[in-house]
């Protein structure tokens, strides 16, 4: 490299070099390219130059239309890369007949696309349905007639001239290609290069399956023949003998659409009237352009400009990621689309029409635009606020140069019409996006769909071509355009019969389609939908949608709310509004004062049943009377020996006793918040919790005392009530002195954080009353109750068991320390002191039917109610609970975070119920819900989105963490409400279902995943009692299932049968028995870790990657 050289030598791969020289008078900047001939060839630097130098004109250059103003404002993704001549690029393209092809040639990208659709999508061993059928049918003119023999000739003329009518597609396996041949008379030794068939009809049904024969029914076509047209004559009652067609006669001209597109209808049939007429066909077979060299010009294209378009359109769009639309159910690994649809039609009526014909023409906005934004508008809701919309559009007519206009042929392509909504735009905003992509995207329509998807990066399927929308404008009743064959008067016949569901063709999985009758300025409306993956129910609902949103448009337009976002749209009907404002209509006046607190309401109870059993343990036990003796011995001890405030939170660590029950309503009479702590804690964690609530007294008995140090102040309530109980006097005048109103914490619950830090969530005196007498309303407990008290300290049911009972004067049975988990323990006491209402969470009680089963008791006959919350369940513990409990009982489904007072929304569950979704139930009374999404806008029955819970139940915020409380609440119309963070759906019986947490919804390699789903599929399997699952690695699904008489090639199985591949779990960990918190529930982070050496691949991203061309 000589010393002059050594200046462009490439130190680096890509290297700009700008030169300024400040001293010369020329003010000339220049800059040069250097890069790696390693990895460049010179042709590509020179054209990147080239590119870079038209951006510097579209921002500095006098000669580019963009003034100083526009330059800031500017966005940089409105710049092009695009040169000039590559923007008219398809215009330099010659199309001339090809002298080196004779008959064959490569497929076209269009026909390639027909063909591997019918073949990979579809099944095509047992095809059940035609896809790419295309009968175009016909009545005679009244008093009209056709001669039959002279229709033979002039359809051979017809299709000798056009060789797309007998050509060929075949797979050439050496080339690795698909080919097209032109089939000749040779070939077919003389035979007929198309079909004809005639028979005869009586009766409408005939017809009817006539004509959908031809619509819907395989194999009428073999494409590796050549065979793509054919010609069906239905005679009405008898075959003519004149051979002459009438007017009650039907005409049935049929192509695959593969050789075929509805553009070239119009020359078929201008050709076939002048053979009719002139019995000749003028044209050149040597000279003459066919679809066969229009083909192979394709392949050679560059087209720069249009590859670099959609590149830039599509860079970071996630095509293999489909819409989140209501699917009833999902298509399996190993399953073919059917084809088989359903399609719901409805006119826009005068008035919608003419609003939106009035608002597009005055705002110069083309009507398929405005069309377009509507149906982005509905998409965004309907799909749960997705706002990365990519749908297909289908480009009908492609015959974009005048050589190609007189060619029969496929000259159509689909292309990504991608929409990046935001909520916050208005009508006019989203107008103006959808304009620009719409005109952007057309302008390169022209690049084939493969192109555009083998170029993108990241690509494994092309999922969302299965949604698609079409505009379609057409002129009804126009004589002008009159369909002739010689002196007789063909008239278009539509398919105006009776349509079974099954008979409605859907290549896509959902489209929509806008039809424009131009003559009658009226629009209408298709919605097409897969039966594969939507019940019928589902797209009439879905239709309802689309109308509901198309008045609201409409209204905005003529109100002139256009400024309106759109998110504020909503998809909910009216009838549907109406029952979410019946369920919310829970006001209830119960006896109680407003003003009452929780150790009122006791001393209520006390004074009304005295000698009532209050509370057991094995063999010891409190009447009322004299649990309110030891309350009020504690409360006094608490007032006047530890000057205990109102409000001043008193911690409690005890195991299950009489002395935890005494020392909550003790610390409630003293005014005092009450602050349960587990003895099964570690020390450390113990002192943070206190430290965090900043007690100064925790109360203790024999079993707990030593749990804490020296710096932290204890009372052992045993002490105290043996010391003080015999020679107490009650001071009645000090109790009544507390100041405490039914707006003050009453307790709090520690719940766990996401960082890590558990949040003290506070509960009012009002809340719990307001509870305790909603679940007496509901049935779910009363003051015949006996109840056993199982839940540990730290879960708020607890409280439920406890205090709800002697507010409601019902009985509480404590048991002994760690008397959950001994079954046989918990087996006797239940049958021994014949409790009636228990409160436990599935997993538990899913152990304890096991334990039943095994030792063949009957511990559970005395119940009357029983309480499941905390985790999902299902049938299955319904049934076992069914074959334990002998009598009638009640069984409740109830639901609420610490932060709504336990119970909020509750469900009697029917026992006897074939259901194996079991919901949530409606709000309890006086409490109040919403289902609303991201943006805090309403769903509609049958969406998924987030709940919300407001009403009496609502807390008073996490202890000392204003911060988290204003994330958990939120005021909605002067109401406060609970962010759940859990995902539901109400059913149109008002039922709320449970479908899992809003973070446990996952995203694996681009599919949103609902963990849920997995786990409630795995659980109808009648030998697996729990299962979880998780993700692992970023990369892989985790199931354990709790079972010991299963493998993992039946679970396996199972799943591959009931769901898509994409949420299939890569490994299945099977244990005797899963880890259990302190609440009986599910400790994932006990879970062991999965074995990665034995993993199944069954959703590896590799498994989606094309292995050749063809793929």
């Amino acid at each position: 490299v000589s010393l002059q050289q050594s200046s462009e030598v490439a130190k680096f791969d890509f290297t700009s070099r700008f030169v300024y020289n400040p001293i010369s008078d020329d003010n000339i900047l220049s800059c040069s390219f250097i890069c790696s001939l390693d990895l460049f060839e010179d042709t590509t630097v020179t054209k990147m130059l080239q590119r870079f130098q038209y951006l510097f004109e579209q921002l500095f250059s006098l000669d580019i239309s963009v003034n100083q103003t526009d330059l800031v404002v500017l966005p940089i993704a409105k710049l092009t890369l695009i040169l000039p001549d590559e923007v008219n690029e398809m215009q330099q393209i010659a199309f001339y007949r090809q002298s080196n092809v004779v008959n064959e040639a490569p497929a076209s990208f269009a026909q390639a696309r027909i063909w591997l659709d019918e073949r990979i999508r579809f099944d095509p061993d047992k095809p059940q349905i035609a896809i790419y059928n295309m009968p175009f049918v016909y009545r005679l003119q009244s008093n009209h007639t056709l001669s039959v023999k002279q229709l033979r000739q002039v359809l051979q003329l017809t299709v000798n001239k056009h060789v797309s009518l007998h050509t060929s597609l075949y797979f050439d396996t050496q080339k690795n290609l698909l080919m097209q041949r032109i089939i000749t008379n040779e070939d077919k030794n003389n035979d007929n290069m198309f079909t004809i068939i005639e028979t005869a009809y009586e009766t409408d049904e005939q017809l009817n399956e006539i004509l959908h024969d031809e619509n819907r029914k395989p194999y009428l076509f073999h494409l590796d023949q050549g065979l793509v047209f054919r010609c069906h004559l239905v005679y009405y009652r008898q075959i003519s003998l004149n051979h002459l067609l009438s007017d009650k006669d039907i005409l049935i001209f049929n192509f695959h659409h593969a050789l075929f597109d509805f553009s070239s209808m119009e020359m078929f049939l201008h050709d076939l009237n002048q053979a009719y007429t002139t019995g000749q066909l003028l044209y050149d077979a040597n000279t003459d352009l066919r679809y066969l060299d229009y083909a192979v010009i394709e392949q050679q294209m560059s087209m720069t400009g249009a590859s670099m378009f959609w590149l830039d359109t599509l860079h970071d769009c996630k095509l293999d990621q489909p819409l989140s639309l209501p699917f009833d159910q999902y298509r399996l690994s190993n399953e073919h689309r059917t084809g088989r649809g359903t399609s719901i039609s409805f006119d826009f009526g005068q008035d919608l029409s003419h609003d939106f014909l009035v608002y597009a023409s005055s705002n110069n906005i083309p009507l398929e635009h405005l069309t377009f934004a509507i149906y982005f508008i509905f998409l965004f809701k309907l799909s749960n606020g997705q706002t990365d919309l990519c749908l297909a559009m289908n480009i009908n007519n492609h015959r974009y140069r005048d050589e190609l206009k007189s060619i029969i042929g496929l000259f159509e392509n689909v292309i990504p019409l991608r929409c990046q909504l935001n909520p916050h735009w208005c009508f006019h905003q989203l107008f103006e996006h959808v304009r620009e992509i719409t005109t952007n995207s057309m302008k390169y329509s022209y690049f084939p769909l493969q192109r555009i998807l083998n170029q993108h990066p990241h690509m494994s399927k092309p999922a969302f071509l299965n949604t698609s929308l079409e505009f379609i404008s057409y002129t009804s009743n126009n004589n002008n355009n009159a369909i002739m064959i010689g002196d007789s008067q063909l008239v278009p016949e539509s398919f105006s019969f009776h349509i079974n569901e099954d008979e409605i063709l859907s290549a896509s999985d959902f489209s929509l389609s806008v039809h424009h009758d131009m003559n009658m300025n009226q629009l209408s409306c298709t919605i097409n939908a897969s039966l594969d993956l939507f019940n019928r129910d589902t797209v009439e609902k879905i239709s309802q949608r689309f109308h509901c949103i198309l008045h609201q448009s409409s209204a905005s337009m003529v109100d002139n709310q256009i400024n309106k976002p759109i998110y504020e749209l909503s998809l909910i009907l009216s009838n549907e509004q109406y029952l979410m404002q019946s369920l919310n209509n829970t006001q209830i006046s119960f006896p109680s004062s407003p003003l009452t607190c929780i150790h009122h309401e006791f001393v209520y109870q006390v004074m009304k049943h005295p000698q009532k059993l209050a509370v057991e343990l094995d063999e010891q036990s409190l009447t009322y009377c004299e649990l309110l003796y030891y309350v009020q011995v504690l409360s006094l001890t608490l007032l006047n020996e530890y000057h205990v405030f109102p409000g001043e939170i008193v911690c409690q660590c005890v195991e299950r006793s009489l002395s935890m029950v005494i020392g909550i309503m003790g610390i409630e009479m003293a005014g005092g918040v009450y602050c349960p702590l587990s003895p099964r804690d570690p020390k450390h964690r113990l002192h943070a919790l206190i430290q965090q609530t900043q007690s100064c007294l925790v109360l203790v008995h024999h079993l707990t005392k030593t749990q804490f140090d020296q710096d932290v102040v204890s009372l052992d309530t045993d002490s105290v009530l043996r010391s003080h109980a015999a020679e107490c006097v009650i001071d009645l005048n000090r109790l009544s002195t507390v100041a405490t109103v039914s707006d003050d914490v009453a307790y709090i619950i520690f719940t766990s954080g996401s960082t890590g830090t558990p949040k003290a969530a506070q509960t009012r005196h009002r809340n719990f009353t307001n509870f305790v007498h909603s679940i007496q309303n509901a049935g779910v407990m009363n003051e015949q109750d006996t109840v056993s008290q199982i839940c540990a300290p730290t879960y708020d049911v607890h409280v439920m068991e406890i205090m709800s009972s002697l507010l409601l004067c019902a009985t509480v049975v404590m048991l002994h320390p760690y008397g959950n988990m001994d079954f046989e323990y918990l087996a006797r006491t239940l049958q021994h002191k014949q409790i009636t209402c228990l409160a436990p969470v599935p997993t538990f009680l899913n152990h304890l039917c096991d334990f039943l089963a095994y030792s063949n008791r009957y511990a559970l006959s005395s119940v009357r109610s029983l309480c499941i919350g905390g985790e999902p369940f299902s049938l299955k513990l319904v049934h076992r609970l069914r074959s334990h409990i002998k009598s009638e009982f009640y069984m409740h489904n109830i639901y609420a975070p610490a932060e709504c007072t336990i119970v909020s929304i509750c469900h009697r569950v029917d026992t006897n119920s074939v259901q194996n979704n079991i919901p949530l139930g409606r709000v309890l009374a006086n409490e109040q819900y919403k289902v609303l999404d991201t943006l805090l806008q309403p769903a509609a029955i049958g969406e998924e989105d987030e709940l919300f819970i407001g009403g009496e139940g609502v807390f008073a915020g996490y202890l000392g963490r204003d911060d988290l409380t204003a994330k958990a609440l939120i005021e909605i119309d002067g109401q406060l409400f609970y962010r759940t963070g859990d995902l539901v759906r109400m059913d149109y019986n008002g039922l709320l279902h449970y479908q899992g947490r809003k973070d446990h919804q996952i995203k694996l390699h681009g599919q949103r995943i609902e963990l849920g789903e997995i786990e409630r599929c795995l659980l109808n399997i009648i030998s697996i009692s729990a299962c979880v699952v998780m993700k692992w690695n970023d990369d892989y699904l985790v199931a354990y299932v709790q079972s010991s008489n299963i493998d993992e090639q039946e679970l396996r199985q199972h799943c591959e049968s009931h769901l898509p591949p994409h949420m299939i779990p890569s490994i299945f960990m099977i244990l005797d028995k899963l880890p259990l918190n302190s609440n009986g529930k599910i400790d994932r982070k006990l879970l062991p870790p999965p074995h990665f050496s034995s993993i199944h691949l069954t959703n590896s991203v590799e498994q989606l990657i094309p292995t050749n061309d063809i793929e």
